[in-house]
């Protein structure tokens, strides 16, 4: 069996994943549809909206994508659809979605936004649904829109404290990093940690080490997303890998965004190298024209990895996961039962 056919099988967990940015060319076609405007409908044009520059244009990109957005039947038809192709597509068997509520429920021009309720009602509907239909476990992890300052902090930890959906489990922050000082957002980190959400912010993509550094020692990161400059400081690697803090690695993100210049430099065999804990994710798989298999399979041709090397990459994110701890452990035996199978 071929590599690329063990991980097309293989089960797998996903843990940085945004919700808007996983909307399928399908998925945006129907939303653009019922809000025509700004993005294309014609599969062509679409592809070529796709094509970034830079990772600011990504930027203009990804909020013309949320911008579709709008109603409570618009959030539970995308999350649902997601949660179908994760699951039929891609063999994902727990993921934790990155949501932006900011964007859907900050009050818009005439028309726009929606009540918060509206918003976790429709996430909700559609995790219940998904694992019902599709065996697929979902879990929230609410983000800051750092682009958005303050305001949106104060907002998003007003939702996960008061209005906090039964599958949150964690507290991000995303959006550009250069202009956007980590520090300025330790109370709200310091604020969700005590209410038992795990810190999961994004930093090191765009920007150095000292981002990650203050990720760490002001916002009690847990896990880093991206993280990709910690490789240009040898006591941050040695840090992370002494503490077990885990970088989500999304290699096709970064080449696309620009954050590194090619697959043959990604810093992920560093971080292996260095013993730093390294998860692969598809950050927004349709935007970046990738999967998460075809992530893994990256991965597996980065760091040289076999059938078992692979079948131990996905354990590890289980391990990393903050599923419920029966959750790890059927999703474990998934993993050795498919091994065991395969190697027969």
């Amino acid at each position: 069996m071929s590599i690329a056919a063990f991980i097309a099988g293989l089960p797998k967990t996903e843990l940085h994943v945004h919700h808007v940015g996983s909307a399928s060319e399908r998925i945006v076609r129907e939303l653009a549809e019922r809000h025509p405007g700004t993005v294309p409908t014609d599969p062509d044009e679409l592809r070529r909206f796709y094509e970034f520059r830079d990772f600011g244009h990504f930027i203009e990109v990804y909020l013309a994508v949320v911008d579709l957005v709008r109603t409570p039947e618009d959030v539970r038809m995308l999350t649902y659809e997601v949660a179908r192709e994760m699951a039929t597509e891609q063999h994902v068997r727990y993921a934790e979605l990155t949501c932006t509520p900011y964007t859907s429920v900050r009050p818009h021009e005439e028309g726009r936004g929606m009540p918060i309720e509206a918003y976790t009602e429709a996430i909700e509907d559609a995790r219940v649904a998904a694992e019902r239909d599709f065996g697929l476990v979902l879990r929230w992890i609410y983000d800051i829109p750092g682009e958005a300052g303050i305001p949106s902090a104060d907002a998003t930890l007003d939702w996960a404290l008061n209005h906090r959906p039964e599958g949150l489990v964690g507290f991000g922050l995303g959006g550009p990093e250069i202009g956007v000082p980590r520090p300025q957002f330790e109370p709200h980190f310091t604020a969700a940690r005590a209410a038992g959400l795990h810190s999961v912010p994004h930093a090191g993509e765009t920007t150095g080490p000292e981002t990650v550094w203050d990720a760490i020692n002001l916002l009690g990161a847990e896990r880093i997303g991206h993280g990709t400059s910690a490789a240009l400081d040898p006591a941050l690697l040695t840090h992370l890998a002494e503490t077990g803090i885990v970088l989500e690695v999304c290699p096709s993100s970064n080449i696309a965004t620009r954050a590194v210049a090619a697959l043959a430099e990604h810093p992920i065999v560093a971080f292996r190298d260095a013993g730093v804990t390294v998860t692969v994710n598809s950050d927004d798989p349709p935007m970046f024209g990738t999967t998460l298999n075809r992530e893994y399979e990256i991965a597996a041709d980065l760091l040289g990895l076999d059938q078992a090397g692979v079948a131990e990459l996905s354990r590890v994110a289980v391990r990393a996961s903050y599923a419920p701890e029966d959750v790890k452990a059927r999703l474990l035996s998934e993993i050795d039962e498919y091994a065991a199978a395969t190697r027969l």
